[in-house]
């Protein structure tokens, strides 16, 4: 057992350490670049203490650049590690979490929440309602005698993230004041609202579940050859898919409440990394964990400087990264 599972950890760690370094490496280059250009040396003396606590760069640093990094890399794990769960229980490269409706649902709850006026609290719980409800709806539809099918499971999620699609365009549609902007700009992913606070509430809400999906792994890897043999190795795999189901719709719900709706990070990162490192689940979930978290961070690096003025919704640009990078490794796939 010990000669079985030592590979396995030597490519977990070093899977780790070159994604980890590239985070921080992500992280680094993030701090320092934007609208105000610190540079290195600068972030270097914030990061060990030798610039005063109260000068202009410190406050750049921590204040504004350091949230939004941690936010950047904190969505970007929990979509790809979304991405690659519903992969795994749909067995279908093609999923992500906007597969099952369950980010247009905790959009429709987020925009609900947005014209209530609520806080940020009351906004999450809305998106989380949403999403919960959408999965429900789902799993009733395609509900019948035994676990439900795969393809039963995908087509319910297209129809009802096209119907979540719709609610969201007459919810804004609703919308004639200052708000329409807002919500517009929200939609198409927005990182710009990221406080200290709000990001650490954000990490310690899904980081329960993305340890629970590592210890899922092996069931994850399991289910890859279906349903029927699942079973048969002792997989409950009723338990195993709506647990994984329940925790990916409350991470992705949070994510939405706080950044709004951003694609094919679920559905490039876990195809790329799949591609490159195989298909044990056990050492895709760290990776995916880092990896996303670095690819959303530099997505965001490109959000905020790329334009001469002001910035674009981050949304935008994992969509140009990410659909031609998702046709490239299609092709290569193919072959």
């Amino acid at each position: 057992m010990n000669a079985q599972r030592s590979p396995v950890l030597r490519r977990i760690g070093l899977t780790c350490m070159v994604c980890g370094l590239a985070l921080a490496a992500a992280g680094t280059v993030g701090l320092a670049l934007g609208s105000s250009d610190l540079g290195f040396s600068g972030v270097w003396r914030v990061l060990t203490g030798k610039e005063p606590p109260d000068s202009t760069i410190a406050s750049i640093v921590w204040n504004l650049r350091f949230p939004r990094v941690m936010l950047a890399a904190v969505v970007g794990a929990t979509l790809s590690l979304g991405g690659l769960v519903f992969q795994a229980l749909l067995r279908n490269p093609l999923a992500e979490p906007y597969i099952l409706g369950i980010s247009g649902g905790s959009a429709v709850g987020a925009i609900a929440g947005i014209l209530l006026g609520m806080a940020r609290a009351g906004i999450a719980l809305m998106a989380f309602s949403g999403s919960a409800g959408t999965l429900l709806l789902v799993l009733v539809l395609s509900s019948g005698r035994g676990p439900a099918r795969t393809d039963t499971l995908l087509l319910a999620g297209v129809m009802v993230n096209a119907f979540c699609s719709a609610v969201i365009m007459f919810l804004v549609s609703l919308t004639q004041d200052a708000r329409l902007h807002n919500i517009l700009f929200w939609i198409m992913g927005d990182l710009s609202m990221s406080g200290g606070r709000a990001v650490l509430y954000l990490a310690l809400s899904v980081a329960p579940c993305m340890v629970v999906v590592f210890v899922l792994a092996r069931p994850m890897n399991l289910l890859l050859l279906g349903q029927e043999s699942a079973a048969h190795m002792g997989v409950n795999v009723r338990a195993v898919t709506v647990t994984l189901l329940l925790l990916t719709s409350f991470m992705v719900s949070a994510t939405v409440s706080h950044c709004g709706l951003v694609g094919f990070v679920g559905l490039v990162m876990p195809h790329l990394f799949r591609m490159v490192l195989g298909p044990d689940h056990r050492v895709l979930v760290p990776t995916c964990l880092l990896g996303g978290g670095t690819y959303m961070v530099v997505c965001d690096l490109i959000a905020r400087t790329l334009p001469e003025q002001g910035e674009m919704p981050v949304g935008v640009v994992t969509a140009l990264v990410g659909a031609p990078l998702f046709v490239v490794l299609l092709k290569r796939s193919a072959r």
